[in-house]
């Protein structure tokens, strides 16, 4: 006769109920803490979480320009994705596209003064957003814990696919 409770299925224990309703809760918030961040933001400074992230990439990237490539690879985004999305900045003026003179059909994404500034704008709202909902939530033994838990999942994920 052959085992076939959940835990001895495809040769893995399964989760047990407790560990998927401590999953559940993780998902639940991450998600609901990041829609409240993110809407907080899109209030604050008319940005989205992708702008932001872009914005944040460029603003710390040497002379403020990144090829294409290495800017989605940075934000953990499809590179079609990502070029859809510099569309939509492009024309709104926060960044601009040039071809890199260094690679061929390579393209450089620049951070333009309305981006840099629409950027500036931005970062006391959120940062202050960041600090009320995610911060202040928690004790300082919390707040390291949780880093402790994110450095541990990132390092068993290990590097995407596409770095």
């Amino acid at each position: 006769m052959v085992d076939t409770t959940p835990e001895r299925r495809g040769g893995r224990q399964l989760p047990t109920a407790e560990e998927l309703r401590i999953w559940r809760d993780f998902v639940e918030t991450t998600e609901a803490l990041t829609s409240r961040v993110g809407s907080r933001l899109q209030v604050d400074s008319s940005l989205s979480p992708g702008d932001y992230a872009v914005l944040l990439a460029l603003s710390e990237a040497k002379e403020r320009r990144m090829r294409s490539a290495a800017l989605a690879a940075q934000i953990g985004w499809e590179r079609s994705r990502l070029s859809h999305h510099l569309g939509r900045m492009e024309r709104r003026g926060l960044i601009r596209r040039e071809e890199c003179a260094t690679v061929p059909r390579g393209a450089e994404v620049i951070l333009t003064p309305a981006g840099a500034e629409a950027f500036q704008r931005s970062t006391y709202p959120h940062l202050r957003t960041i600090r009320e909902l995610f911060v202040d939530a928690l004790t300082p033994d919390q707040l390291r814990a949780a880093g402790d838990i994110a450095r541990a999942l990132r390092e068993h994920l290990g590097p995407r696919a596409d770095e």
